[in-house]
C-alpha cells in the first residue's frame, strides 16, 4: 500500500520560485492499495488535477472506483474538482463521500455543484460525464468490503472531519484543518491511535498560533503531541501556510525531527510505502 501527496499547501495555491520543494497545490492525498482496489482520495484541492492526469494513464478494472472523501468544503479543499480529468470520462465511476456526526451540510451534490454554476465555471457537474454517486451520512464508522473507516468531527470554522482508514492490516489517518485550542483534542488522539501514518495539518509555528485563534488550524508542536500520545509510527505534516517558503519549512522540519525523528513535512509528489 502507498500514500502519495498531490497537494500540501493550505489556504491558496502558490507557484513562486521559492515554494517548489514542498509544493504549491492545495490539499489532495491519495491512498493506493492492491492494483484492483478502489483508489481512495482525501480532498480535492488543486492538487487533484495532477492526480487526475496520472489516473487517466492507468488501467481501470471492472467496477473499480475512485472514492473522494472530503474533510470539509472550504475553497482550498474542493477547488480542484472541476479540473479532475476522470470526472469527464464516461467509463469512470466516482464515489463522493462526506461522513461525520456533526456534518453541517445536507446535500453533497449541491455543495459541489455550486462552484460549477455558470457564474464561476463553464461546465455543470451533471455534464461532466463520469458516473457519480454521492454518499453523505452523519456517522462515525463505515464498513467497506476491503476495510473500515472511522470518522471524527473536530474543531474548525464550519466544521471538519478526520478519517481513519483501516485496510490490509494497516492504518492511515488524515486529519487536517483542526484547531485544538489550549488542550489537545482527545478524540483526535483516539482517531490516530497506533496509526502507521498520521497526516496532520500544521499550518502555523507555535509562535504564530496565538495570532490566529479561531482560524481553525494547528501548530507543528500540537501535531507532534498528537503523534506521541497516539503512538504513531510516522507523522507527515501538511497544509503548509502560503507564506512559508521552502527555506522556512526545511528549518521547521529539522526542529520537528529533534523531537519526533519520524516526522516529515509533506512534499508534493512524495510517495510513502507501508
Amino acid at each position: 500500500m502507498r500514500v502519495k501527496f498531490y497537494g500540501t499547501r493550505g489556504s491558496i495555491p502558490i507557484c513562486d520560485k521559492d515554494f517548489q520543494e514542498f509544493g504549491g497545490n492545495t490539499t489532495c492525498v491519495a491512498l493506493f492499495r492492491e492494483e484492483q482496489d478502489d483508489i481512495v482520495v482525501f480532498d480535492s484541492g488543486s492538487g487533484i488535477r495532477n492526480l487526475g492526469k496520472e489516473l487517466m494513464e492507468k488501467t481501470f478494472f471492472p467496477n473499480q472506483r475512485i472514492i473522494i472523501g472530503f474533510s470539509h468544503f472550504h475553497w482550498d479543499h474542493i477547488q480542484g474538482f472541476p479540473f479532475f480529468d476522470p470526472a469527464y470520462d464516461s467509463t469512470k465511476e466516482i464515489l463522493l463521500v462526506a461522513y461525520g456526526e456533526k456534518l453541517t451540510i445536507n446535500d453533497l451534490k449541491e455543495v459541489l455543484s455550486r462552484q460549477m454554476e455558470n457564474t464561476y465555471f463553464p461546465i455543470k457537474l451533471e455534464n461532466m460525464g463520469a458516473k457519480f454517486d454521492f454518499d453523505l451520512r452523519k456517522i462515525k464508522e463505515a464498513i467497506f468490503p476491503d476495510g473500515r473507516v472511522l470518522v471524527n468531527s473536530h474543531n474548525h470554522p464550519g466544521g471538519a472531519q478526520g478519517y481513519r482508514v483501516e485496510t490490509n492490516n494497516k492504518v492511515v489517518v488524515f486529519c487536517t484543518d483542526v484547531e485544538h485550542g489550549t488542550d489537545i483534542d482527545e478524540n483526535v488522539v483516539k482517531l490516530a491511535k497506533d496509526a502507521d501514518i498520521l497526516i496532520h495539518e500544521a499550518q502555523y509555528t507555535p509562535e504564530e498560533l496565538p495570532n490566529f485563534k479561531g482560524w481553525g488550524h494547528s501548530s507543528w508542536e500540537q501535531a507532534i503531541e498528537v503523534a506521541e500520545r497516539a503512538n504513531v509510527k510516522r507523522l507527515y505534516l501538511t497544509h503548509h501556510d502560503p507564506d512559508h517558503d521552502d527555506a522556512f519549512l526545511r528549518k521547521v522540519e529539522k526542529q520537528c525531527q529533534k523531537r519526533f525523528p519520524n516526522c516529515f513535512l509533506a512534499r508534493e509528489g512524495t510517495e510513502v510505502h507501508i
